[in-house]
């Protein structure tokens, strides 16, 4: 029996063994899809939270919309600057971007690029085999999908959290997004070195061509660059670009996307460089006032948009030589003054590099600015704000309001016309007190009695207050008013120019007498192209305050003091010019306020602290010439401008004395007191 029991205990523990093993297998299995599920549930529940986390940033991608320069054209179209905040980036659609330079960047960065879905799991383990082997970092596994997640939604920290998360957004971008969008963002978000994002703007940066012209050894630098931006930038380190540029083409030869023949004819090939400042401003005065008239777009310099300004180059380029002469010319009438003077001290003459130096800190704060205007439309044609931006970006033809000296007086006189006055009236030049107020003429000499033409050809001043007088002092402060001026002393130094103003404010008011008694306010905006092509244009304010006739009378006039009196050099030889002189208070301002049948400019001079000019300097002798150095310029550039002023009907002629009077049906000729002057100064009754 014992025998029997043992024989059966043999046969069963071995399947007691089995049974005991199944069921560990059994818990085990158990445990590990429990564990399984827990996991699955943790993964489930973080990829969900994860999700909702990169959603935003998932739909940032699809709404890329990423800052672009702005561009400024002058009114033929040509490039004056190019505005950017941070990014200095030209956007390129999908459709500009030709197929090598597709095929260039995938050959380098991303062959399977349109057979994967984000991401190429057989190329990561290639990649951490490789780097592994070679116990160093060798090469990456990463999609161009990949990149574009990393550098635009997320940072380059090597953490797996971050890893996470680019592959689940590059997956999820290549749901949303087709290859062809990828590629757009991907070439346009990129930096290309020496300031440049996106492939447009490295190919205009580097070698001034658009995507379509570009040589294919000039793609394949291009798409070399974004591995070492600093190492691959042409313009810094050239040898390394071509050495980067030709594995690129022998990648591309070697998949069989390029021929032999493209191979070896590329190899050779070494492009020109450009090594260009990013603004390439070349008006900044101009693109400063522009900027501050569009200051309510907030985008303005990163929205893509196309500004169109008034300024044509030509005349810019003229305007800034001229005033460039006039400045030099002060410094050395300044330089000239200071060698008399120390002559007639008895002091020794300054050495040449002494003379220098007294001329180079005697400059410091010397200034000026110039203004050219179309006077018909307010059109600012040129305008340039100080002698150098570089030194001080202060647009003193815009900002700097300045003592307008006798440039006022023909406001004066208008007024009077209009009130029925003539220029062959009759005003006395002679010495005159008003209370503690002794004003006198610059020369010290007094004609005695003139006729108001007279009077403002030779800006005398005391005539001038006389002529106020008659028109009334309420009237004379009413009459500027109407004409524009304002924030003036209501006393008779107004009419000697004691009103401060601008330039671009003098251009507005001598369009009274440019334009034939409208006044046009000067504007530099034509137009303002927005991404979409919609456009935003601008004109001039006008104001019509007198008639043709009227303001012709002071034209005829200010036509006289360039040809015979105080603007003398502003002539130029076969053009009609007219224009006023001004010099404030020991010579603080000069100007000269010109124009000509289709332009007009004003220019002024003098030191931003407001200390005298020096140099014995006039608004005759240092603004005026600057005019006639424009005008010869500006007919350079347009021989067909006109030549003539055009004299309205119902303005007529008379020869008075030795003056050629122009008047109007309105104007009163006072015959009987120009005949009792005339007698009074042929029997030397009374002595000047």
């Amino acid at each position: 029996m014992s025998q029997t029991n043992e024989i059966h205990d043999i046969y069963e523990y071995p399947k007691k063994r089995r049974l005991g093993f199944f069921k560990i297998c059994k818990i085990l299995f158990y445990i590990f899809l429990i564990i399984g599920i827990i996991i699955t549930f943790i993964i489930g529940y973080y990829s969900y939270q994860l999700y909702k986390e990169l959603s935003p940033q998932v739909q940032a991608m699809i709404d890329y919309h990423p800052n672009e320069i702005t561009q400024v054209f002058d009114s033929k179209g040509r490039l004056i600057a190019n505005l950017f905040d941070e990014e200095y980036r030209f956007y390129a659609k999908y459709d500009e971007i030709p197929g090598r330079v597709i095929e260039a960047l995938l050959a380098v960065e991303d062959t399977m690029f349109f057979e994967h879905d984000g991401v190429n799991i057989d190329a990561i383990i290639r990649a951490i085999l490789k780097n592994l082997i070679n116990m160093r970092y060798m090469e990456g596994g990463s999609t161009l999908t990949q990149q574009l997640v990393k550098n635009m939604l997320l940072t380059s920290d090597k953490t797996l959290d971050r890893k996470v998360k680019e592959f689940l957004l590059s997956i999820r971008a290549e749901q949303v997004l087709s290859k062809e969008q990828i590629l757009e963002r991907y070439l346009n978000y990129i930096f290309l070195g020496h300031g440049y994002y996106g492939i447009k703007t490295a190919a205009l940066g580097y070698f001034k061509k658009d995507l379509s012209q570009l040589s294919l050894k000039e793609i394949t630098m291009l798409v070399g660059i974004p591995k070492s931006p600093v190492k691959y930038d042409p313009t810094k380190n050239l040898r390394h670009s071509l050495n980067r540029a030709n594995a690129i083409l022998k990648r591309m030869y070697d998949l069989g996307w390029i021929s032999q023949a493209e191979f070896q004819q590329s190899i050779k090939d070494v492009p020109k460089v450009y090594n260009q400042t990013l603004t390439q401003n070349k008006a900044p005065y101009v693109v400063d006032e522009a900027l501050r008239e569009l200051s309510n777009i907030p985008d303005l310099k990163s929205g893509g948009y196309k500004i169109y300004l008034t300024i044509d180059m030509d005349y810019q380029e003229a305007a800034r030589e001229a005033l460039i002469k006039g400045y030099e010319n002060i410094k050395y009438r300044i330089a000239d003054s200071e060698q008399q003077s120390r002559k007639w001290k008895r002091l020794p003459a300054l050495s040449e590099s002494e003379l220098q130096e007294f001329s180079r800190e005697n400059a410091n704060t010397l200034n000026g600015a110039i203004i050219v205007t179309n006077p018909h439309t307010g059109e600012i044609i040129a305008m340039v704000g100080g002698v150098d931006h570089n030194q001080s970006s202060f647009n003193r033809a815009t900002q700097a309001s300045r003592q307008f000296g006798s440039a006022i007086k023909p406001f004066v006189y208008q007024i009077a016309f209009n009130k029925g006055y003539s220029p062959a009236e009759i005003v006395v030049d002679s010495p005159k007190r008003f209370g503690k107020w002794i004003p006198n003429n610059d020369t010290k000499n007094y004609l005695g009695p003139v006729s108001m033409q007279t009077a403002l050809e030779k800006s005398l001043n005391i005539p001038t207050i006389d002529t106020a007088l008659k028109i009334t002092e309420p009237a004379l402060y009413s009459g500027l008013v109407e004409f524009g001026f304002d924030n003036f002393p209501k006393d008779l130094t107004v009419v000697l120019g004691s009103l401060s103003i601008t330039p671009i404010k003098a251009a507005m008011q001598y369009s009274l007498f440019s334009n034939y008694g409208t006044i046009v306010k000067p504007y530099i905006v034509a137009k303002i192209v927005d991404p979409k092509g919609r456009e935003t244009l601008f004109q001039t304010i006008q104001s019509t305050v007198t008639t043709p006739q009227q303001s012709f009378l002071i034209t005829s006039i200010l036509r006289n003091i360039v040809q015979k009196g105080t603007g003398y050099r502003a002539r130029v030889n076969g053009i009609q010019i007219a224009g006023k002189t001004g010099t404030s208070n020991l010579s603080r301002d000069a100007w000269f306020c010109g124009f000509t049948p289709d332009l007009q400019a004003i220019i002024w001079y003098g030191r931003d602290d407001n200390t005298p000019i020096g140099g014995r300097a006039y608004g005759g002798n240092v603004a005026a010439p600057v005019f006639a150095d424009f005008i010869t310029k500006a007919l350079a550039i347009n021989p067909g401008m006109q030549r003539a002023f055009k004299t309205p009907s119902g303005v007529y002629q008379q020869q008075i004395k030795n003056e050629l009077i122009y008047y109007t049906d309105t104007s009163r000729i006072n015959f009987e007191q120009i005949e009792q002057t005339e007698r009074l100064k042929e029997a030397d009754n009374i002595l000047w």
